[in-house]
């Protein structure tokens, strides 16, 4: 059996609701051909349809995990400037558990390699970790991780949007449907939701305005 090669890759991210998923995929590297021809790679390049079959899939040939983050969690590292050291931590509790030979990660820190580098000593492994900016692009193993978190973020979203029952889109700030929903969530409610980001700029445009007070209301 030749080595095993490790992909790690987030989805939702940047999202304005619900969370953040880091998705891994683990297999030997005499398997990396039945990846592709599975159709693995970069998930923004794939349609959900196509997502789901690659998903159903993948556990045939390796190892699929995930670790879910909450908007608290994002919300918590974000105000302290550490939504990097965050996701670091996801990736190497995933480098620690499979232990490959190699990973192959994307990077979200301009400096792949001080991100690589954080991430192997976190994990504490002999793993080689290797960071690369589009590694779900140029990587099929991490196009499968990032299939992984996508699917498995897609899903939290489906039974948030269950649950709400509303048409909350796809969480992300750039959806109409989702600043119109969390719009009038927050009109309705005294306490921010625990399923919306409240650390993002955007909920600056999203919060209802209160009307200001006049001098009237003091004045006898």
């Amino acid at each position: 059996m030749s080595g095993r090669v490790l992909g790690i890759d987030e989805a939702g991210r940047g999202s304005l609701v619900g969370p953040l998923v880091v998705g891994g995929f683990c297999l030997t590297e005499d398997r990396l051909g039945e990846l592709v021809e599975l159709g693995a790679k970069d998930s923004k390049a794939l349609t959900a349809g196509a997502r789901e079959r690659v998903f159903a899939g993948l556990g045939a040939i390796g190892t699929p995990v995930h670790i879910v983050l909450s908007p608290r969690t994002v919300d918590g590292a974000v105000r302290r400037g550490r939504l990097n050291d965050l996701e670091a931590d996801a990736f190497a509790r995933i480098v620690r558990e499979l232990a490959p030979e190699v990973a192959i990660v994307d990077a979200c820190d301009p400096n792949e390699h001080r991100f690589g580098a954080r991430i192997a000593r976190l994990a504490g492994t002999r793993t080689r970790v290797v960071a690369r900016h589009h590694a779900d692009r140029d990587f099929p193993v991490v196009g499968a991780a990032s299939v992984v978190a996508k699917v498995r973020r897609d899903r939290a979203i489906a039974r948030l949007r269950e649950k709400l029952g509303g048409d909350l889109g796809s969480g992300y700030p750039s959806d109409p449907r989702t600043i119109r929903f969390v719009r009038s969530v927050l009109a309705a409610e005294a306490s921010l939701p625990p399923w919306v980001r409240g650390s993002w700029a955007t909920m600056q445009r999203v919060k209802p305005r209160r009307p200001a007070r006049t001098l009237d209301g003091f004045l006898p």
